[in-house]
């Protein structure tokens, strides 16, 4: 199983859809977006901007825009004075929250040895 991953991104480099979905979706922004969605549902751009913890107000405007793109969430525009913009998660970027949670449970119960072996490099990397 292992060996036909790395063939199939080996022989179409261009095209590897592991590549591309990471290279989209792989940054920390993105994640925690999907994240926020997934968690409260449908929000407007200023309650997103206060739950996602150092996200600049352009980082979150290129984020949502990437991930509509993708088509991860959706967004609805009101027709009214102020703009009312709300986003929710599509049912492709719901189907992508199992595999988050799923890496946050290796990364959590992995932290310690993680953490351990930093150290013990940092350490080695000084002398």
């Amino acid at each position: 199983m292992k060996k036909e991953i790395s063939k199939k991104c080996e022989n179409d480099r261009d095209d590897c859809p592991v590549k591309d979905v990471l290279n989209r979706v792989g940054d920390k922004w993105s994640m925690l977006t999907v994240i926020m969605l997934s968690d409260h549902g449908t929000l407007r751009f200023n309650e997103l901007h206060r739950l996602i913890d150092g996200i600049s107000q352009r980082m979150l405007t290129v984020t949502l825009k990437t991930l509509e793109a993708d088509g991860l969430l959706k967004r609805k525009m009101y027709q009214q004075i102020p703009p009312k913009v709300e986003y929710t998660l599509t049912s492709l970027g719901e189907s992508l929250v199992v595999p988050l949670m799923t890496l946050y449970d290796w990364a959590n119960a992995h932290m310690p040895a993680i953490k351990a072996a930093r150290a013990k490099f940092g350490k080695a990397a000084a002398t």
